[in-house]
């Protein structure tokens, strides 16, 4: 089923703003101070006044310490849209795409999305900060641990990954091939945490996690927040930045019971959510030049490019291992270091390299071509997902 064309929000609203804090593994702001920059440097990029704005969305990341009262914080006052979101890490493009619906129905004129979390305190690690091992459950429950399946999400994905390589014989290299390639965008971008080069050997070397994941499968744990602002495009073209028009959305939430029958980790939720987006952009997958996907681990953007329709389900494997994802290569995907090289802030790393590939700024990594740039963020363990497709150009999609 198609989007509705009766009404076409294609390219009717951009994204004005963007603010980044530092990323980082050190304490140094709670999350409504790091809220509080990233929004400031996102007003600042797009010249706008606090005043002007009067629309907020808030996403919390796993700390869940902030919520609708950060309005206050903020300063923001007679806003006429508020909502603390949560569906996990395909919040940030939800976010984006309800603000352009909102917009489009002149519900607000400019709509800040903020993501923040902290939750790398003094004396806690970033397995516990993210871990959920809570193993104490009695009777039926208690059944998953008593088999080793511990809770948290590093034991479910890696599951995914193992059932994925049964099916398909994807094989170690080919998971470490995703690993070296956001590595090599990483060493290129001064706002990532880790700069050093790798190697496949290196990736080998690192420890296990949960097999069949190395550390350097999984994603990194960062302090931060990143803010960007939605505005209608007439809008748009009079502020400091050129405008990110948002030329197609779509979302995916297939549900999964997590029982026999049902293969969500190896069929994903990006199936649904791409058809709506490419539908209303005007395009397929060999229209789009840039990737930015969700990477919590090398996983999940296997997968993920399978579900988008860059390669056939089952041949994802074969289809990462050649070197096309990096720089240089014919696929350029995640080209900020995803969350596995660059910085983890949920749904809002993809969507904030996204905006800056499609403005032309990354500089030394930048991507020439860019006229499509598909951002996937998805949440739970590959349960939601959420789709965009941007573009710097003003007649993108099938509103024009």
């Amino acid at each position: 089923m198609q989007y509705n064309a009766a009404f076409n929000p294609s390219g009717g609203a951009a994204i004005v703003g963007l603010g980044m804090t530092e990323m980082t593994r050190e304490y140094s702001y709670s999350a409504t101070g790091l809220a509080g920059i990233a929004v400031k440097r996102a007003l600042d990029d797009a010249g706008l006044k606090k005043e002007e704005i009067d629309g907020l969305f808030i996403n919390a990341g796993v700390t869940n310490s902030i919520s609708t009262p950060l309005q206050t914080s903020l300063g923001f006052r007679d806003l006429k849209l508020l909502n603390h979101m949560n569906a996990a890490g395909s919040t940030a493009g939800q976010m984006v795409q309800f603000a352009s619906l909102a917009i489009q129905a002149g519900m607000a004129s400019y709509v800040v999305c903020v993501f923040a979390d902290d939750p790398l305190k003094p004396g806690t690690s970033a397995g516990a900060a993210y871990g959920g091992t809570n193993n104490h459950s009695t009777g039926m429950a208690s059944l998953p641990a008593s088999y080793g399946f511990f809770s948290g999400a590093n034991t479910s994905y890696a599951l995914a990954a193992r059932r994925h390589m049964g099916l398909y014989g994807t094989t170690q290299d080919q998971l470490g091939a995703v690993a070296v390639s956001t590595r090599a965008w990483a060493t290129m971008n001064p706002a990532a945490m880790q700069r050093k080069p790798m190697t496949l050997d290196d990736y080998h070397g690192s420890r296990w996690i949960v097999e069949p994941f190395h550390l350097l499968d999984c994603t990194l744990v960062s302090n931060g927040a990143v803010a960007v602002i939605v505005a209608a495009s007439e809008q748009a073209r009079d502020l400091k930045q050129p405008p990110v028009y948002i030329a197609g959305m779509g979302q995916g939430h297939p549900g999964n019971p997590r029982q026999a029958g049902y293969e969500n980790e190896v069929n994903t939720g990006a199936r649904i959510a791409r058809d709506t987006a490419y539908s209303m952009a005007g395009v397929g997958p060999d229209d789009i030049d840039i990737r930015e996907l969700y990477d919590c681990y090398t996983y999940t953007t296997l997968v993920t490019l399978e579900d988008y329709g860059f390669c056939e389900k089952g041949e994802g494997g074969a289809f990462v291992e050649d070197g096309r994802l990096g720089p240089g290569g014919s696929h350029p995907t995640n080209t900020g270091g995803g969350q596995l090289s660059g910085y983890y802030m949920w749904g809002m790393t993809p969507v904030s390299e996204a905006v800056i590939q499609t403005r032309g700024h990354a500089g030394e990594r930048q991507v020439q071509k860019r006229d499509h740039v598909l951002v996937s963020t998805q949440g739970g363990i590959l349960d939601w997902h959420s789709t965009l497709i941007l573009s710097p150009n003003a007649d993108a999609g099938t509103r024009n």
